[in-house]
């Protein structure tokens, strides 16, 4: 009975392992912050963490309440309070274990998210958002998670987005590049027409598409300081997808046959082989265990594993 007590925790402790890791949610985090106190002065938040474990739709509801962007975003709201620009970053480089690592392949991005979470008057940490297995993008879900958390139409006077995301609606203007971006805010300075926010959403490139794109932290960097110098009143909503499909059908494709290529000698690990290693790490886990659980059942039940070959005994 005691053998078979062991052989049946055994198994259910291989179940748990496997099922921890091929289940286990990938989360990221998101980072807001903004040197301007907006919404009510009693609930400008400043170094707040939020710990719960939240999907992209409550991240948009808890941007509007926790960092008070329903004064600006939401229409029918105290828009006196708003800001020139809310900015949404969405990067593809950033995991919520990347936080704490000393040897990220960005430490540009991480400084300078960590800088403006500390400095701003207005801070907010969400390290653990779980993205789903949903085709929909990250920035797709925050626009329509603004939308559905409002109640109502959006109060920001428009909304512009990088031709690198991917977003669905109407009245939405497409900027080409960066310079396209620092042009359309040069203009909305010179305008004067600053009494609405202008929701701008960008996208960075995955970096294995083009051997030439720019880090994000220094992407970021960029659009931050043109910010300031243009006087702008802004707010900055990084968020990270690094899991999200590639934007050419082809590309995965050509990944796993890279792969069997024997003369790259990249040491990158993506998502994907990331999922592969955590596969084999528990596969192996569970191994370990099984052997480890027949060799105790052996030995309860007087049975000696073989060490080497007896000779049989002369006559």
């Amino acid at each position: 009975m005691v053998g078979i007590k062991a052989i049946f925790l055994g198994f259910a402790m291989l179940a748990a392992q496997l099922l921890h890791v091929c289940s286990s949610p990938a989360t990221v985090p998101a980072f807001l912050w903004s040197r301007f106190k907006h919404g009510s002065s009693q609930d400008s938040a400043k170094e707040a963490v939020n710990y719960q474990t939240i999907s992209p739709n409550n991240l948009a509801k808890f941007v509007l309440s926790e960092g008070g962007w329903s004064s600006f975003v939401c229409s029918g709201e105290n828009l006196h309070q708003s800001v020139d620009v809310a900015l949404v970053f969405v990067g593809k480089q950033l995991r919520t274990s990347d936080i704490t690592r000393s040897n990220h392949r960005d430490p540009a991005l991480i400084d300078l998210l960590k800088q403006s979470f500390k400095s701003s008057n207005v801070s907010v940490a969400f390290p653990y958002i779980a993205l789903s297995s949903e085709k929909d993008t990250l920035e797709n879900s925050l626009i329509s998670g603004f939308i559905e958390n409002c109640g109502h139409d959006l109060g920001v006077k428009n909304i512009a987005y990088m031709e690198s995301c991917s977003l669905e609606g109407q009245n939405l203007q497409k900027l080409g590049g960066l310079h396209s971006l620092q042009d359309y805010l040069s203009t909305k300075m010179k305008s004067g027409e600053t009494k609405l926010t202008d929701l701008i959403v960008f996208c960075g490139e995955n970096s294995e598409e083009s051997v030439h794109t720019e880090s994000e932290g220094k992407v970021l960097s960029e659009i931050v300081d043109f910010l300031e110098k243009s006087g702008s009143t802004y707010t900055v909503l990084y968020a990270s997808d690094p899991y999200r499909s590639y934007p050419y059908p082809s590309h995965m494709e050509m990944r796993f046959l890279a792969e069997d290529n024997s003369s790259t000698n990249s040491t990158h690990c993506d998502g994907v082989c990331q999922l592969k290693s955590s596969l084999l790490e528990g596969l192996f886990v569970g191994i370990v265990l099984l052997i480890i659980l027949i060799s105790g059942l052996c030995c309860m039940m007087g049975i000696d594993t073989p060490t080497r070959f007896e000779t049989a005994p002369e006559s």
